[in-house]
């Protein structure tokens, strides 16, 4: 990797505060226009960039690639490694509403659950978990017994390896508290599979599944849901998501909207 890419790498991990796997990925692009284009990176311009993007038919896919090369070419600005400024503008992409799960919904697949046996405990309080804390499942499976106080879960695992703090509700610490009970496998991790070790993403997706058939991303876009239809601030639903830019947040409006609309063509006279 040239000297250039490895300022590059320290610029994302260190100034930007990105996660090791989004910054394999924005290195990843760059080679890849590297090797179409065949030039190195500071001899490109606009056309060049333009060509390798036109290989992209998927607009997410095209906006992704960009991502990466904008930022890059920022940072060169920033570093005065090139006099021109190059922001090639983001392909508009469709906004689709989140998936999401009802209250009623979560609780129907609850009740499905057998919680005679510690398995049965585990899957309730996790499904709980999910929904009460807005964790994506990776921050969830890293979450440790000490990380939970008075019912406060502190997150420090999160995507951008930014720590927050969310409140559970107290009927999921009350699930987590009688799961830990009855668990005696000695862990500081809360989330075990029937061997000790930690449930891996591809056991908590099967248990979600199984008894919501969803993803578990699907319960943190119920937990924003539930959050937004109840009438909460859309900033303080962006801090308890983790989320850095509140334009990620805005797409619950829209479901906010449908609620709204769907409660007037049930209820107003002249619906």
């Amino acid at each position: 990797m040239s000297d250039l890419l490895i300022a590059f790498e320290e610029y994302l991990s260190v100034t930007k505060a990105l996660d090791a796997l989004t910054v394999s990925s924005y290195l990843g692009d760059l080679k890849q226009l590297e090797i179409h284009s065949e030039k190195i990176l500071t001899k490109l311009d606009t056309t060049d960039v333009l060509k390798f993007l036109a290989t992209f038919e998927n607009k997410r896919t095209l906006n992704r690639k960009l991502s990466s090369i904008n930022t890059f070419f920022h940072f060169c600005h920033l570093q005065s490694f090139t006099h021109e400024k190059i922001k090639i503008p983001m392909a508009k992409v469709p906004k689709n509403l989140p998936k999401y799960l009802s209250y009623e919904e979560i609780l129907g697949g609850l009740e499905m659950i057998d919680r005679t046996t510690v398995k049965g405990l585990r899957d309730y309080a996790l499904i709980l978990f999910l929904y009460a804390s807005g964790c994506r499942i990776s921050e969830a499976l890293s979450v440790e017994r000490a990380d939970i106080v008075d019912g406060w879960l502190r997150i420090r695992f999160a995507k951008g390896e930014k720590e927050r703090v969310v409140p559970l509700a107290p009927v999921a610490t009350e699930a987590l508290t009688l799961y830990l009970s009855e668990q005696t496998m000695a862990s500081s991790y809360l989330w075990l599979n029937y061997k000790g070790d930690v449930l891996s993403r591809i056991s908590a997706y099967k248990i979600v599944k199984k008894y919501l058939g969803v993803s578990p991303h699907v319960l943190r876009h119920s937990f924003a849901s539930s959050l937004i239809i109840g009438g909460a601030d859309l900033r303080v639903v962006q801090e308890l998501l983790g989320h850095s830019s509140l334009e990620t947040t805005q797409i619950y409006t829209h479901i906010q909207k449908q609620n709204l609309a769907d409660t007037m063509n049930a209820y107003h006279p002249l619906r």
